[in-house]
């Protein structure tokens, strides 16, 4: 049975995963620091010092093969990768080995940006088709595991 992880810190589908989790009988974990307490019924929440990737390498410490992970961090997304987890981002978006490094890439290019004084807009208000693509794809990715 596989458990699904969520790095919870600014992680905007806690809730829809708890639900589907819940639904199709797989435990969750919620992974966050002490400055992101977040607690949820039906879930276990692990807590761990507030610091530089304090929760990521937790979360990787403690996943295995088949597991589910929902992220919106790319380097995080990687490490899960190599100990052959599901991983998601928060719209939806299943990180592969097929597509990680381009979106790596393309994280160095935004940096590099950010460091030359062009700084992007913001992100946009969370919208129900993110919550719906988030949903279908965790219930594809269940289903082909459960």
């Amino acid at each position: 049975m596989p458990t699904i992880l969520i790095d919870a810190d600014g992680c905007p589908v806690v809730d829809l995963t708890v639900q589907i989790g819940r639904a199709h009988g797989v435990p969750v974990k919620i992974l966050c620091d002490t400055a992101h307490r977040i607690q949820r019924k039906s879930a276990e929440t692990l807590v761990f010092d507030k610091g530089a990737d304090s929760v990521d390498f937790a979360l990787v410490n403690r996943v295995t093969p088949g597991d589910i992970v929902i992220t919106q961090d790319y380097g995080l997304a990687t490490m899960c990768l190599a100990r052959r987890a599901r991983v998601l981002n928060q719209n939806g978006l299943e990180y592969t080995t097929q597509n990680i490094d381009g979106l790596l890439a393309r994280r160095h290019e935004n940096k590099k940006l950010l460091r030359a004084g062009k700084h992007p807009k913001g992100p946009a208000k969370r919208t129900r088709e993110q919550d719906e693509a988030f949903i279908a794809m965790l219930e594809v990715v269940l289903k082909s595991i459960c």
